[in-house]
């Protein structure tokens, strides 16, 4: 480099503001800024000004590497765009949460827990169907959010969980079948909104660098499942940077020195790549009352949303969130009403390890109990939310979307000077609700657990190890409780439906059901099914029913075997008398089988399908199936 260019540089160095000490605390950058942009040196001063030029240690000198030392900054640039506030709040903030983690203080200190207010319901009466049907109305005002960052890896398949068959009856995957519930919740709400079908209601999902491309393609090769392109939009989810040590040094990836080591923040950035995306005021123009928040692999939830969104609307809740009955000390966090000695009050997720000692700590006792009902009081979290719009906006609009963090470094030893391995900052979706004013109306649902409730995580060995009466959540017992809760709501609206029986899959215990499903548009809501199950019909423990038509109707029907009905939304099918066949059996597989597809093997069955009665309708009109 030539005498003349080496002093521009030092001028235009100068005038950027770089001084002396920059150069001695980061020679090897500073030999190397002739490389960056302008806006590159601002962030590299910032780096060095946040303790952080240990990151250039091992560079080399110039004219070496420098496309490798170009795209660490290209990485720079994107980490500190994607977070609010950019690098210098993350490092700032990750001080101080590991200060607080190391000196062991509790995020509950003087807070006092209570039982908040919310609303209890019981499937199938009165105020759960009036519940249902003002949720349905609702929800062509509402905009359906997945958070679907994850691999299927914990569950011993390599797909992305959307993909996974949520039951193998019809082999409907988790993203399939929630797409058909959203377009049959749209469907009957442009009904009852009489004439207004012109709805589309939007639906976002979250997705991340491991599962994006997968879901384009998941999406694109299945048509959308029938939903507009349009309707979908894919919001992408960054990693953020990992933490060396107590000083918030940043980690350098283990095998390239031009790389900050990154690992995922949490589903808690749904809330500012919303904010970020612009779609929020989108909604809000279009007349939009509510966000609904759900995950990526619970194959219920479909039949506890619109009862939930009605007692949004009759509460008129800011926040509110789906839960479920929780027996004290289950391993589930508990929705729960913290107070501050100094007045300041907040309805959030407080996790189970931490709830029990909470309640010691605050003059209770025995901590955690089952009270009367034989539950806790504190409902449990299932990580489902109904925001409204407007004041989600408003509160957005304050925080730019970030969430309150934790961090949980793993130690070497007591001293809690050195991480066994790079942490970082994590936030969770529903901690939402911990910068809320006291002012904001923040309440929960609670329905059965059969109902509302049976997330896919655990693969079969983990699910194996699970104490007995301990809920499995494997791919095995989420199929099941498929079963059971259709089998119960059939039971609910008037059918004879037998008992399970014990079959031990995979080594875990579950109850088999008769396997009966159907399409969402069929049965929506209960009020929806109780009209199409008439008389008496009787359904046997080994049977299969199968129901894909809006208009199928099930009149004294004695079902021992299977029985598929496929009918366009125009053929109105009545399905009366006797069926009766070998039908179709399931059988065990071990999920050790190398031979059976992944997605059969972590169940620990597959269906023998011997025989069945299938009836097809494509053309309008009137039918009935009498064997």
């Amino acid at each position: 480099m030539s005498s003349t260019t080496l002093e521009s540089t030092a001028d235009s160095l100068s005038r950027l503001g770089i001084s002396a000490s920059f150069a001695s605390s980061a020679p090897k950058l500073h030999e190397n800024l002739h490389l960056l942009s302008p806006d590159k040196i601002e962030l590299a001063k910032m780096l060095v000004e946040m303790g952080q030029s240990h990151l250039f240690d091992h560079w080399a000198e110039p004219g070496f590497d420098d496309e490798e030392k170009k795209g660490f900054f290209d990485q720079v640039a994107q980490l500190n765009s994607s977070y609010p506030g950019g690098l210098e709040s993350y490092i700032k903030t990750a001080r101080e949460l590991l200060a607080d983690s190391k000196a062991g203080k509790n995020p509950f200190d003087g807070f006092t827990p209570s039982v908040p207010k919310g609303e209890i319901l019981t499937f199938g009466d009165e105020n759960f169907i009036n519940f249902e049907e003002s949720g349905v109305r609702e929800a062509r005002k509402t905009a359906f959010v997945l958070v679907a960052g994850g691999l299927g890896e914990r569950l011993g398949y390599n797909g992305i969980k959307v993909a996974l068959p949520a039951e193998t009856t019809t082999g409907s995957g988790f993203l399939q079948q929630y797409i058909e519930s959203i377009l049959a919740l749209q469907e009957a709400s442009g009904r009852l909104a009489q004439g207004d079908s012109q709805t589309r209601i939007p639906l976002v999902i979250m997705t991340s660098d491991d599962t994006h491309t997968r879901t384009v393609e998941l999406l694109e090769s299945n048509s959308y499942f029938g939903m507009e392109p349009t309707q979908v939009k894919l919001l992408k989810q960054e990693k953020v940077a990992c933490l060396d040590d107590n000083d918030a040094r940043l980690a350098v990836e283990p095998r390239n020195k031009y790389r900050i080591q990154t690992k995922p923040h949490g589903h808690g950035d749904v809330h500012s790549l919303l904010f970020s995306s612009g779609l929020l005021k989108v909604w809000h123009d279009a007349g939009l009352r509510w966000v609904l928040f759900f995950q990526d692999t619970n194959g219920l939830l479909f039949k506890a949303i619109p009862a939930a969104l009605g007692v949004s609307a009759a509460r008129q809740y800011h926040v509110n969130s789906l839960a479920v009955p929780r027996k004290a000390k289950e391993a589930i966090g508990g929705i729960t009403k913290l107070t501050h000695a100094d007045g300041r009050t907040m309805v959030i997720n407080v996790e189970y390890n931490q709830l029990d000692p909470l309640l010691r700590a605050t003059g209770h006792d025995d901590g955690d109990v089952n009270d009367e009902t034989g539950y806790s009081p504190f409902p449990g979290n299932i990580n489902q939310l109904i925001l409204e719009l407007g004041p989600y906006i408003e509160e957005l609009t304050k925080t730019g979307g970030a969430i309150k963090e934790f961090v949980n470094p793993k130690y070497k030893d007591a001293s809690k000077t050195s991480f066994k391995s790079s942490t970082r900052l994590e936030c969770m979706m529903q901690d939402y609700p911990k910068t809320l004013p006291p002012t904001a109306r923040v309440g929960f649902t609670v329905m059965d657990a059969w109902l509302a409730y049976a997330p896919v995580k655990n693969n079969p060995e983990d699910a194996a190890k699970v104490p007995k009466g301990n809920p499995y959540h494997s791919a095995t017992s989420g199929e099941m409780a498929i079963y059971c809760a259709n089998s119960l709501i059939l039971k609910k609206a008037g059918a004879q439906v037998a008992d399970p029986v014990v079959q031990v899959f995979n080594g875990q215990e579950v109850e088999v059901w008769p396997r009966t499903t159907w399409k969402p548009k069929w049965g929506l809501t209960f009020a929806e099914i109780k009209r199409k199950v008439c008389g008496s019909c009787t359904i046997s423990q080994r049977s299969t029913m199968v129901i894909k038509g809006r208009d199928v109707f099930l009149e004294d029907l004695s079902l021992d075997g299977a029985l598929l009905i496929d009918a366009v939304d125009d053929a109105k099918v009545k399905v009366r008398g006797s069926v009766q066949n070998k039908g179709w059996i399931l059988e065990n597989i071990d999920y050790k089988d190398a031979s059976v597809p992944e997605e059969l093997r972590i169940r620990g069955f597959r269906i023998n399908k011997i025989e069945q009665l299938e009836k097809k309708y494509t053309e309008p009109g009137e039918f009935c199936v009498e064997p």
